[in-house]
């Protein structure tokens, strides 16, 4: 039995949210919250296997509760919130980063009917599942690594792929890299569509490095310094120089898809190529980081203990596709070594 907390500070929502959990039969509603400082205090008491989470709460928000629930009584949760509310959408990014494991989008008025209520359910029961870590939040300034001389660089492009746990994960990632960059970095994230549109301006903020959403057709050659990140629901690859946007079908049920990144990075740039492979649920990734290493490139996959997700990068270092294997603390300075070490630069 899965035993869910509900934190809504809208008494319909909140009622609806429990009906619909409540009618699977594998599903207890053990609590429910009006606010976040209420979402606090009930996951301590009750110490459910899953929460939802809105974000916009009175007394304490929900990122806030967030927040603490992950530092003090780690517990996997989900984000139920709107992405039509910028203000809204850009805390569901940063609960996500504090340790929220995946976010739903709140029922849209066309949806088909039952359509997101099994959503609602399916994503409980998987969100429950996954083994959540302390994750205690630094918010204070970080000290931001120096600026890499231009002219040193001999790393063509740096590439990073993640899943469940990625916001958090990239974010750490960037802030342990040289701004500027003096090549380009490209970023894949699975997330839902409705949340994926804004994720770059997002990222913008969190860092130094300038982030922007790719567009289909500009050259690769261009882009030093910047770090771009792929659409949702578009495969993102390099190919001839440029960056292309397709519709190919998915891979592993995922579109953009971190091998199809991979796979086209390698052909394109070979040993001149830096890959991270970060946490997330499932395999995508595997087969392209390591065909990047047999191209000779640099490839990293994040460790087990501080992955929320040991997915991805597990099905790396299984198959030998990951030349290093660190914690998520050492993976931007190991990636920015590499900047300096392979290949040619940018012609």
């Amino acid at each position: 039995m899965t035993r869910v907390l509900v934190a809504e500070d809208s008494v319909t929502v909140r009622k609806r949210l429990c009906e619909v959990l409540a009618g699977d039969p594998a599903i207890e509603v053990v609590g429910e919250a009006a606010n976040g400082k209420e979402a606090v205090a009930l996951c301590q008491a009750l110490r459910p296997d899953v929460m939802t989470m809105d974000m916009m709460m009175p007394l304490m928000s929900g990122l806030s509760a967030t927040e603490y629930i992950m530092a003090h009584c780690p517990t996997p949760i989900l984000v139920v919130s709107s992405s039509t509310n910028r203000g809204e959408l850009f805390k569901t990014y940063d609960a996500l980063a504090a340790g929220a494991v995946d976010v739903l989008d709140k029922a849209p008025a066309d949806a088909a009917e039952g359509a997101w209520e099994q959503q609602l359910v399916t994503l409980v029961k998987r969100v429950a599942r996954i083994r959540v870590i302390t994750h205690l939040r630094a918010r204070q300034a970080d000290r931001v690594p120096r600026a890499a001389d231009p002219g040193r660089a001999a790393c063509r492009l740096v590439v990073l792929g993640a899943s469940t746990g990625g916001p958090g994960a990239i974010v750490d990632v960037l802030r342990g890299l040289p701004a500027p960059l003096p090549v380009p970095m490209l970023v894949l994230l699975h997330i839902n569509e409705p949340f994926g549109t804004a994720f770059a301006e997002w990222l913008d903020a969190q860092t130094p490095h300038r982030v922007r959403c790719a567009r289909d057709g500009e050259p690769l050659a261009g882009l030093a310094g910047q770090i771009v990140t792929a659409p949702p629901g578009r495969h993102l690859v390099v190919s001839a120089g440029v960056l292309r946007l397709t519709q190919e079908p998915p891979r592993h049920s995922c579109r953009p898809s971190v091998d199809r990144l991979f796979e086209s990075v390698a052909a394109e740039c070979g040993a001149a190529a830096a890959a991270g492979l970060l946490t997330g649920m499932g395999r995508d990734g595997a087969a392209g980081l390591l065909q990047i290493r047999q191209a000779g490139g640099v490839t990293i996959a994040q460790d087990e203990a501080s992955s929320v997700v040991y997915g991805m990068p597990r099905e790396a270092a299984l198959l030998g596709a990951a030349g290093q294997v660190l914690p998520l603390a050492e993976i931007g300075p190991a990636l920015a070594r590499a900047v300096h070490t392979l290949g040619g630069p940018l012609p």
